[in-house]
């Protein structure tokens, strides 16, 4: 019999899985891993305003995700190129996160659980969160599907076929911003554009349509959150970590065998 902290580690690992599966796609289709980073080192900043402010963390990371993602618009469109502004953001946010932690006293242990993740830690509280933010980041994909596609394939057709490109960029920035503050505690800030990349490349060798890849790449994750969490309770190793070598692991499998075939 499992005990309840792993039931609701695995439980939560799986609600981020899901949410970074499909959303994951649309970061490789569309070459956001960088922005993906920025979002992470944001996430920091998050972290440390909401230890200084003795809010929710999660509140704390989305609001600060967002303005972030909303900086980044106002700085390409005023003709920053997209990897200066992204650098830029990310480290500004990184190291001014940091310094208000060495600030709080007593912040640093609590910062370091978001670095890194402590999936095994999360409550009854957490995993309505986790799951919550999965089903709102899924069901707005699911809704939007066809126009982000068509964004994402050529901003040109969409201009043509009525949608406006730079709005679907800015939902997409604010779905990454939710799904940012709902893995936090899975695989910590460090790690989650991994999880938002891996799963998701993985899958292109197993699909041949975008909604196929979806999938694939929620089943990838799927089987990396099990391996991950079965080999940190076997190995005494970090939880978020694990889950990300397993699904790295996956990778691996499906590019050897996507070699076989060709």
């Amino acid at each position: 019999m499992l005990d309840d902290f792993v039931v609701r580690g695995v439980l939560a690992a799986l609600g981020t899985v899901v949410a970074t599966g499909v959303l994951g796609c649309f970061v490789v289709w569309r070459r956001m891993a960088y922005f993906g980073d920025a979002m992470a080192h944001a996430a920091v900043l998050g972290v440390a305003l909401s230890l200084a402010f003795s809010m929710s963390i999660y509140v704390g990371v989305i609001i600060t995700a967002i303005c972030i993602a909303l900086i980044f618009l106002q700085l390409t469109g005023a003709g920053q190129t997209a990897d200066a502004a992204l650098g830029v953001l990310a480290h500004s946010a990184l190291a001014l996160g940091l310094v208000i932690v060495s600030l709080l006293s007593g912040a640093k242990l609590s910062l370091s659980a978001y670095l890194f993740g402590n999936v095994l830690s999360v409550g009854t509280t957490d995993l309505a969160i986790i799951w919550g933010g999965a089903f709102v980041v899924v069901g707005v994909l699911w809704w939007q599907w066809s126009h982000l596609l068509t964004a994402t394939l050529s901003p040109d057709l969409a201009y043509a076929a009525g949608i406006d490109p730079r709005r679907q960029e800015l939902l997409l920035t604010i779905l990454l911003a939710l799904v940012v503050a709902v893995a936090i505690k899975v695989v910590g800030a460090l790690l989650i554009t991994a999880l938002l990349i891996i799963p998701a490349s993985a899958s292109r060798q197993l699909a041949r349509t975008p909604e196929g890849m979806a999938v694939a790449s929620i089943i990838v994750g799927t089987l990396a959150a099990f391996a991950g969490t079965q080999a940190s309770l076997m190995f005494d190793t970090p939880t978020g970590p694990s889950i990300v070598v397993a699904a790295a692991c996956v990778f691996a499998a499906t590019t050897i065998l996507g070699r076989l075939r060709a």
